[in-house]
């Protein structure tokens, strides 16, 4: 069994599948493939499945539709491949969750450095804990580090994809501090793969929508015009 993690190729286009899956296969990856978009939930949970590399022209149900069910019923992480480039389809991809976007046609090899990244930022592990500070808290809200989650004043844990929760922690971590958008894809993406310029926008109007009273009128991410955003709220550690 492949010890790199385990990757679910979604495309409708079996010559694709096989290209990803030898690629994927050669780095190590244990690879399934599914046609369709119905039944990859499912698939997700019954396999164990770290990665999902799905495509947004699919039989069953639309790769949009399906990437948002998979953010809100599992962990599992998404990059989505199309053929289709409009800037206003990858800003949608990103707003419902998914974990990168890559136009077709690419490279076998930009895709593997796209998966790497995502695995490393996904990557829930507990190698030398105690080593940093576990919890942070502001208003009400946890941010958990090692556990990787979020919890609301209410005591109701909330569901974030990994760009967000990178983001929250940076800023949590950054509290009171001016960090500019460089500064922030720094904190949420590695540089093995390029970063969409729009990127850190779309998951602050996520993140607002998820943890701000009132989004429009953020009280927690501030913009600070012409230089970056700052987190406005006391957090403790500990």
């Amino acid at each position: 069994m492949a010890e790199q993690g385990r990757i679910l190729v979604v495309d409708d286009e079996p010559d694709i599948c096989t290209v990803i899956e030898f690629a994927l296969n050669d780095a190590g990856y244990e690879v399934f493939t599914h046609g369709r978009g119905d039944g990859v939930v499912e698939i997700v949970q019954e396999k164990k499945v770290d990665l999902v590399v799905l495509d947004l022209g699919l039989p069953g149900v639309d790769g949009l539709t399906l990437t948002r069910s998979l953010k809100e019923r599992t962990d599992v992480a998404v990059i989505i491949v199309s053929g289709r480039g409009e800037t206003t389809e990858k800003v949608i991809g990103l707003e419902i969750g998914a974990d990168d976007y890559m136009a077709k046609p690419f490279e076998p090899r930009e895709l593997l450095a796209r998966v790497r990244s995502v695995m490393r930022r996904t990557e829930k592990t507990e190698e030398n804990p105690g080593t940093e500070s576990s919890v942070h808290e502001f208003e009400g809200w946890k941010l958990d580090v090692m556990a990787r989650s979020v919890t609301s004043p209410s005591n109701m844990p909330v569901s974030m994809s990994s760009g967000e929760f990178n983001l929250l922690r940076a800023f949590v971590e950054h509290p009171n501090r001016v960090l500019s958008r460089d500064r922030l894809l720094d904190f949420t993406h590695d540089t093995d793969a390029p970063a969409f310029d729009r990127s850190v926008d779309v998951q602050i109007a996520r993140l607002r929508k998820k943890i701000e009273p009132d989004p429009q009128n953020p009280s927690f991410i501030k913009t600070v015009r012409n230089a970056g955003y700052i987190f406005a709220a006391k957090v403790t550690t500990g």
